[in-house]
């Protein structure tokens, strides 16, 4: 099959009259720049890259808003996390395929192709395992499926309660395993993941206050040659926290007691020192930024400009699903750093737009992190196509160089026409193609859920 594009973003730069060439698998074999259309199926003006999210939990999507009301005492992420507890008690298997498969078809139409889930919600209500011990994992399998995404599964380790292996609390009970029970929940997983052609799984700890490290040395064998992902530093408290415990840091603590390297991401890694901050982007690992939900939640701002100095690699995700909006979430990581330094296009490579350099960096940083081929419009990548609007108010009169600018700073997912996996469309005039039905379950959820 071919496919052709009027003006591609290739991981060279902008090109014309573009043929993809693309096999049975949906992977692509052959890119002509200079080319004529002939019997290839025509993409559309403006074609880009297609973008991982590389760190979702989806179930929270359907609270989004919820705890958007002042508490009696001091508000924070903490106050926020039980709020999360008490929605997820009622949450059911099919609760959790619905919600999921609304927000993979959101970020499909989005811009984003790939699904990186941190998947936690393991066990029922009351805590038990299912008769399948991945029953929820399998769903999610189910609900990527079904809206077409790409999908990287990190089934999530998570033990205890606070540092140096403190009980859970009750509130944690559905997230809960021990090294046994996690070895057989990613059995299961894997097994439900091989009837999804090009899905991957890779392992997360949930963070060092939920895993420790002799913990996270045991269950790393089961990632396999998979990604490993875990949370770090997000938090003042759990510096602090972590400091009272250990003596140390955090990120200092992590990379001097796990074997940190180019398969690893660290979410959010928010609270560095600047010795932190250049060993992370020494280890090869991607920090997983996630800017609307750390706005969301109060958790601070990556220090990205000394990070991307170092050598650091980067991708986005949206994490807790208040939001989902590829270009918000780049934009918001610039803009964070401009209101910290009070100047403009601080994370703008020179003589390049900073909406481009953001974008590139963050296909990449987020291919490496879920293990997936979609770094870029190239052999031997999976045929992700975005294709934008060329006439939509943001994009209209630009460029092609500009048309990125635009999109970020000026756009959201509006100027996003039509979205293409593995060479199938899923997204058709800005809708996915399953649209209506996937929110109608989903409205049911809010039903039982809420």
């Amino acid at each position: 099959m071919e496919f052709f594009a009027e003006n591609a973003l290739l991981a060279e730069g902008w090109a014309r009259d573009v043929v993809f060439k693309v096999d049975g698998s949906g992977m692509i074999s052959g890119v002509t720049a200079n080319a004529r259309l002939g019997a290839a199926q025509r993409l559309g003006t403006i074609v880009v890259p297609g973008m991982a999210n590389l760190h979702s939990h989806t179930f929270q999507r359907a609270m989004a808003g919820f705890a958007e009301q002042c508490c009696d005492s001091a508000d924070s992420f903490w106050t926020w996390r039980q709020t999360m507890y008490g929605f997820l008690d009622r949450l059911t298997p099919d609760d959790v395929q619905a919600i999921t498969a609304l927000v993979c078809s959101e970020m499909l139409e989005a811009g984003f192709t790939t699904l990186g889930e941190f998947h936690y919600l393991h066990h029922d209500p009351a805590g038990q395992r299912y008769d399948d011990p991945a029953e929820m994992a399998g769903r999610i399998v189910a609900a990527a499926a079904s809206t077409g995404i790409g999908l990287t599964l990190l089934p999530v380790f998570y033990a205890h309660g606070g540092f140096g292996g403190l009980p859970p609390a009750p509130g944690q009970r559905r997230f809960i395993n021990d090294i046994d029970g996690f070895a057989r929940l990613m059995e299961s997983a894997s097994q439900h993941l091989a009837r999804y052609p090009g899905a991957r799984i890779g392992v997360a700890p949930h963070s060092l206050r939920a895993a420790t490290v002799e913990e996270i040395g045991r269950i790393l064998p089961l990632a396999g040659s998979g990604p490993v992902h875990i949370h770090v530093a997000e938090q003042v408290a759990e510096v602090e926290d972590c400091i009272a415990w250990s003596g140390r840091r955090p990120v200092e603590y992590l990379l001097d007691s796990a074997p940190v390297d180019a398969c690893w991401c660290a979410i959010h890694a928010t609270h560095m020192t600047s010795t932190e901050t250049e060993a992370l982007a020494r280890s090869g690992a991607v920090a997983g930024l996630c800017p609307e939900t750390e706005a969301n939640l109060g958790d601070g701002i990556f220090n990205a400009p000394h990070f991307l100095a170092a050598g650091g690699r980067f991708g986005i995700g949206s994490d807790s699903h208040i939001h989902i909006g590829l270009a918000e979430e780049l934009r918001l990581l610039e803009y964070g750093q401009r209101l910290t330094s009070r100047s403009r296009n601080v994370l703008c490579a020179p003589g390049t737009g900073t909406g481009d350099t953001l974008f590139g960096a963050a296909v990449s940083g987020g291919a490496q992190a879920l293990g997936q081929p979609v770094d870029g419009l190239k052999t031997g990548q999976r045929a992700d196509f975005v294709v934008l609007d060329e006439t939509h108010p943001s994009l209209a009169g630009r460029s092609v160089e500009r048309m990125i600018d635009g999109w970020i700073f000026a756009g959201d997912k509006s100027c996003v026409r039509d979205v293409h996996v593995a060479g199938r469309r899923v997204v058709a005039d800005g809708r996915h193609v399953a649209r209506d039905r996937i929110r109608t379950d989903y409205s049911k959820v809010l039903g039982t859920a809420h």
